[in-house]
């Protein structure tokens, strides 16, 4: 028994440095220079983007949006300015070849004040240089009810800001930018006959 202990809490150890340093001990191999620890959340969403595709869901939140326990959700904070992410984020899906995204806020956005809610004026004023018309507005808990249910088979990843103002989420659901519902429609049409 104890030789097998032995056995076993080197080679725990040896896993353990090979996973989480660039300098494994000898005799053991670490397959990635750069742990993923050590990526920025830029890093991690560039690296995310070409495998999410079309269900998936990317979410940037103020500070006291919830960590959800479904384990599709990929939760990262930040510590960085909301609308820098929000930026960042959607520069990033309009420049992916593969994916294009339907955007959904907090229908509750539209009826904060600045009394209530300082600083929300001027944030829904870059938001919608941002975005122009392309949001949808729907009330957060049935979005954050959506994403509790697509999280069960697919992915979702939410960057999480350091904004201390309610209800100010924004949610990218992913759709494929190469195909449209038009196309997906008549497929469907021609298969239907084929049977």
């Amino acid at each position: 028994m104890n030789r097998f202990f032995n056995f076993l809490i080197p080679a725990a150890l040896c896993c353990h440095f090979a996973a989480c340093s660039k300098s494994a001990p000898k005799g053991c191999s670490s397959e990635s220079a750069t742990p993923l620890s050590a990526l920025s959340w830029k890093d991690e969403l560039k690296t995310e983007i070409p495998l999410l595709g079309h269900r998936n869901w990317i979410v940037v939140t103020d500070m006291a949006y919830p960590l959800q326990t479904q384990a599709g959700i990929k939760t990262v904070y930040t510590n960085e300015a909301y609308m820098d992410i929000l930026r960042f984020v959607y520069g990033e899906i309009e420049k992916a070849p593969h994916i294009k995204a339907a955007i959904y806020q907090d229908d509750e956005l539209l009826y904060l004040n600045e009394k209530d809610a300082a600083g929300i004026d001027a944030l829904r004023g870059q938001m919608k240089t941002l975005f122009g018309d392309r949001r949808t507005f729907v009330p957060h808990e049935e979005l954050i009810d959506r994403l509790d249910e697509v999280s069960r088979k697919f992915n979702v990843v939410i960057l999480k800001s350091n904004l201390t103002v309610p209800y100010t989420s924004t949610f990218f659901e992913l759709d494929c930018n190469y195909w449209d519902s038009a196309r997906e429609k008549n497929l469907r049409s021609v298969t239907e006959k084929g049977k």
